[in-house]
């Protein structure tokens, strides 16, 4: 029988964050195999783990990919872990998921800590629709380009970005996404965690000139927030324009979703009312 891949998830700062049921998967694997050997032994040892554990990274990825299914294949467990977080957001673990998976072999998560979601819900923006770009390119003019792509989807979005790009890539968003709001998220669960909320200009303005230090998280504002509401929205309420759409033909969570945009707000926000109304009668 062959093994099974654990894509097992690291505190992205405080250990105590890692699950019992991570420590026990690695306690029990044969290998455990590490974007830096030296920086996950410390976690290990911290919990008194002493499986054995081998390089994967980046730059040895596709080969090490190969001898971890190999091993599988044989019947041996492996393990996959980033320096912190977890695998394949931003950090090596798709070809060795794409190569087990077409071997037939198990493919198991085990849940944790990832940073931008925790960076989500500390920003004071919407969660109920997300974007995740990972990082901005570091040459401005596809920065730019990269951001005018993505500037009207109607979502929260999310980048990585490295503490001495942060006030330049600030300034290319409140350029090319106009001044939205946003929250710039530092060091998530370390000695020094921050949040920084304001308009992209106000961020701009408060990290220019400014020594970072650390892991960043920017979150802004979607493209869908500034929709002005609709005619309809000046002449019926919420309730009666989602019934209006039901007469229609439309299903309720159909008719919910568009009425929420007709009246320039989210969905989530939209059921909230209309559960309120329904309260208060």
């Amino acid at each position: 029988m062959p093994g099974t891949l654990y894509l097992v998830a690291t505190p992205i700062g405080n250990l105590q964050d890692i699950t019992m049921r991570a420590l026990d998967t690695l306690r029990k694997v044969d290998v455990i195999a590490c974007e830096d050997t030296r920086h996950t032994r410390n976690l290990l040892n911290h919990f008194r783990i002493s499986n054995r554990t081998v390089s994967y990274h980046e730059h040895n990825e596709q080969e090490r990919a190969e001898e971890l299914v190999d091993r599988l294949v044989r019947g041996e467990s492996v393990a996959i872990v980033s320096d912190a977080g977890t695998p394949g957001i931003c950090d090596p673990g798709f070809r060795i998921v794409q190569r087990a998976a077409e071997a037939g072999i198990a493919v198991v998560p085990i849940p944790g800590a990832v940073a931008f979601v925790n960076a989500v819900i500390v920003s004071g923006l919407p969660s109920d629709a997300l974007f995740f770009g990972g990082f901005l390119p570091p040459k401005k003019g596809e920065r730019r380009k990269r951001l005018e792509d993505i500037g009207k989807i109607p979502a929260t979005l999310i980048f990585y970005e490295a503490p001495h790009r942060i006030a330049k890539s600030l300034a290319d968003c409140a350029d090319v996404l106009g001044d939205r709001r946003a929250a710039v998220v530092r060091e998530l669960t370390k000695i020094h965690e921050e949040t920084v909320r304001g308009t992209l200009s106000d961020l701009t303005a408060k990290f220019t000139g400014r020594v970072v230090k650390g892991e960043i998280v920017i979150v802004i504002e979607g493209g869908d927030t500034a929709v002005a509401p609709s005619p309809a929205a000046s002449t019926v309420s919420l309730g009666d324009r989602i019934k209006e759409l039901e007469a229609q033909g439309m299903d309720n969570k159909a008719a919910l979703k568009k009425a929420a945009k007709e009246f320039g707000m989210s969905k989530s926000e939209a059921y909230r009312l209309t559960q309120g109304q329904k309260h208060d009668r």
